[in-house]
């Protein structure tokens, strides 16, 4: 499989890492156990099975073009009741635009995840995996009342078969 996924600015990232710990330090799954290398806050635009010949560097030359894109989150919520915990982000403009752009790139991708095509697609960064809908309100209050914003700064896409990310962005990932 490969992503292809938004970084967020050092302080967004540095707000939601701190929401991983908290989740942790109160007993909650949290993404903050998870200690692979490339386990990042991130938001993901695309999953397919594999790119096509010369997508990687269309998709580069697109991200490089449209970011930096605002990045608001709102409310924690935990996505079909009992899976992931995430921090919905808002669909601001810019945000759908490269959204819908990355798509076009994609269009001859095989092996689409249908959860992230336009029209579908729930954008969110990750707090945990397999989280009790039970469990929402405390992991609220852990989360804290704030609506944090900051920017997506650079683009990467991972490499499920290598466990590995590829920069795509010409910005440091």
């Amino acid at each position: 499989m490969r992503t292809v996924e938004l970084l967020c600015s050092p302080s967004l990232e540095e707000t939601v890492r701190g929401t991983w710990v908290r989740l942790a330090d109160a007993g909650l799954p949290s993404l903050a156990r998870n200690t692979h290398p490339t386990n990042r806050p991130h938001l993901t635009l695309a999953a397919v099975d594999e790119f096509p010949p010369g997508v990687e560097e269309r998709l580069a030359d697109l991200c490089d073009a449209a970011l930096p894109v605002p990045a608001r989150l709102d409310r924690v919520e935990v996505l079909d009741g009992s899976a992931p915990l995430v921090w919905l982000v808002r669909p601001v403009p810019e945000l759908v635009a490269l959204h819908a752009a990355v798509w076009d790139v994609l269009a001859d991708a095989p092996g689409q995840r249908p959860w992230h095509l336009p029209g579908r697609w729930v954008p969110h960064l990750s707090l945990a995996l397999r989280f009790r809908n039970a469990d929402r309100r405390r992991a609220r209050a852990v989360a804290g009342p704030g609506r944090p914003s900051g920017v997506f700064t650079a683009a990467r896409s991972y490499d499920g078969a290598r466990r590995t990310v590829d920069a795509l962005t010409r910005q440091r990932v």
